[in-house]
């Protein structure tokens, strides 16, 4: 697994514990029980994978700053774009599976109000956005074995989030205003995680083993692959959401205020809409998928900030 020191690199590592499957953890620099691996070198992937005879490969390493990515085109391509290429290559030559995670910021210049589908035709607005498209044809270009997983306001106790910094505005502040005017869904990296290990342990056993065919007949998987959605269940905007933290958090000291984009100017342009349409990975993988209001409450309760 790559990007093993980010939210869902992190929540990976915790739900891969006592698990057979025997896992390789790697990121840029070496953390506790991390190996280190520049994902953007074709001969340290190779080498590594050789070495440590990987067989399938959660890529989580992404350039993920999606403002620092308006400034800093190449940098968001090498590890958006080119990094995935460079490891589905590699799972090309040693005949594994490659899952590649990807975003909802693919879409966004088709204005929508119904949940997108996998096939929906991308869209991206931004700098991110146009990185990780190209990463995810990247894979699919490579020839290799694959699963692309889309996902969307991603969160967990582990590194920089939105509910982490909801928590730190709402203990210093009076009020907070949060923009009202973009929906989506808020995904728990822990959820997602757990979602991403049973849908690998649902495929047949083997090194480059065949995804087609799971689920009904009509599954939109090819023998070569097929691109899934996941976020929590349910849509909300980013000013809902920051009134579930004070709530389920006991914050009654600092408003929360309900305001438009415009009021933060940005460099960045970001999806009005981006809920994704979960059928398919519920259907082919029998897959239940919590509300996000109950995976936030869980991930507070983790965190010791969950109102008792």
């Amino acid at each position: 697994m790559t990007g093993a020191g980010g939210q869902l690199g992190s929540e990976l590592r915790l739900a891969a514990r006592g698990r057979e499957d025997r896992f390789v953890f790697s990121d840029i620099v070496r953390g506790e029980g991390i190996l280190p691996l520049d994902v953007t070198n074709p001969s340290a992937v190779r080498e590594f994978v050789i070495r440590e005879k990987i067989g399938a490969v959660i890529n989580c390493a992404a350039y993920t700053n999606v403002e620092g990515a308006e400034d800093d085109a190449d940098a968001a391509k090498s590890l958006n774009a080119v990094a995935p290429g460079i490891l589905a290559g590699a799972m090309k030559e040693a005949g594994g599976l490659m899952v590649h995670i990807s975003t909802d910021y693919v879409f966004g210049g088709d204005m929508v109000n119904t949940p997108i589908g996998e096939d929906f035709p991308p869209s991206p607005l931004n700098v991110y956005g146009r990185t990780k498209l190209l990463g995810e044809q990247a894979v699919v270009s490579s020839g290799c074995r694959y699963l692309i997983v889309r996902t969307a306001w991603l969160y967990s106790s582990f590194g920089k989030n939105f509910v982490k910094t909801m928590l730190g505005l709402m203990a210093s502040r009076p009020f907070v205003k949060v923009v009202c005017d973009q929906a989506g869904t808020p995904t728990y990296a822990a959820d997602l995680a757990g979602a991403i290990l049973q849908i690998i342990g649902m495929l047949p056993s083997g090194r480059g083993s065949d995804i087609a065919g799971k689920g009904e007949s009509d599954t939109p998987a090819t023998p070569a692959g097929c691109v899934l959605n996941y976020t929590g269940e349910g849509v909300c905007s980013w000013y809902d959401f920051a009134k579930m933290i004070a709530e389920y958090s006991g914050n009654t000291s600092c408003e929360v205020l309900p305001c438009h984009s415009g009021e933060f100017p940005s460099k960045v342009r970001r999806p009005s809409y981006s809920v994704l349409d979960k059928t398919r990975i519920k259907q082919t993988f029998g897959l239940a998928v919590p509300h996000w209001t109950d995976s936030l409450k869980r991930c507070l309760e983790k965190m010791g900030k969950l109102k008792t």
